[in-house]
């Protein structure tokens, strides 16, 4: 009767297919963990089946059972001296290749920078001068300073300092009357203060700011021709180019992001329209 009710302890079903031993006699049963009761047993090809999913065509990873997670031990055949010379090689340069990808990453980027740089120079000083500055210059000294270029660019880039300009202006440009003839409405009271999100949280930003920085030589010395024509040396005129595109576009987003604080500070929500005949 207890066997009638209760399976006997040769009772065996697969948890992969729900097959047991009526339904295949001559399949490969195995125990590949700690599972007990109907997790216990798993087909030899099921589990393989399993496996291979699991792994994603990486042989040497490792699978665990989802149950109890235990490891499975999983063995393979001897290989011959050539299959193994083989293989060993394959898992060597599988392991090489991410470090020998990383350098030649970072160098094409030094080299790249060192490039940048050495364009900037011949941008700013002037080509014939720059050649000559670089020249005459040690060559331990332009590997080094050349790649700093873009970068001191790029951090000089992100120190927003229209951002304290804008505070000032917010905190005082009540008080500062000739503020509100210039730019009416401008030093008025806010009914809110709306939540401003981070610009550097937004990867836009970060590529306008990686932009920005490196077209910023470009763009000084077209504004330093146009501008102060008269100066003859072309690095002033770069300098000076330099500080009156800074000072001009920092001044109309000083206004621009004013003028978008003011615009958030007063919105409002609007009703919820009724249907009619409802």
């Amino acid at each position: 009767k207890i066997s009638f009710f209760f399976p006997s302890c040769d009772y065996r079903s697969c948890w992969v297919c729900f097959a047991t031993d009526e339904d295949d006699r001559t399949a490969e049963w195995v125990r590949p963990c700690r599972c007990r009761g109907s997790t216990k047993w798993v087909h030899q090809t099921c589990l393989q089946r399993w496996v291979d999913e699991k792994q994603r065509g990486n042989s040497t990873a490792r699978v665990a059972c989802p149950q109890c997670n235990a490891e499975y031990l999983i063995v393979f055949p001897k290989l011959g001296p050539v299959v193994y010379v083989l293989d060993l090689a394959d898992r060597l340069i599988s392991k090489a290749c991410p470090f020998a990808a990383a350098g030649i990453m970072v160098g094409s980027i030094y080299w790249t920078a060192v490039t940048y740089g050495a364009v900037t120079v011949m941008q700013v000083v002037g080509h014939k001068e720059g050649l000559d500055v670089m020249e005459r210059a040690d060559p331990l000294f332009l590997l080094i300073g050349l790649p700093t270029i873009p970068v001191m660019l790029i951090l000089g880039k992100m120190i927003r300092w229209e951002d304290y300009v804008l505070r000032l202006w917010r905190k005082y440009s009540n008080k500062l009357q000739i503020l509100n003839s210039i730019f009416p409405g401008i030093g008025c009271p806010v009914p809110r203060i709306p939540a401003e999100a981070n610009p550097l949280a937004d990867h836009v930003s970060a590529t306008r700011i990686l932009c920005g920085a490196l077209v910023f030589p470009t763009i000084a010395t077209i504004v330093g021709k146009l501008m102060f024509s008269s100066v003859n040396s072309n690095l002033q005129r770069t300098i000076l180019g330099g500080i009156a595109f800074v000072a001009i576009k920092g001044a109309f987003k000083v206004y621009f992001k004013q003028q978008q604080y003011l615009r958030q500070a007063h919105r409002k929500i609007l009703n919820y329209p009724e249907q009619e005949g409802a």
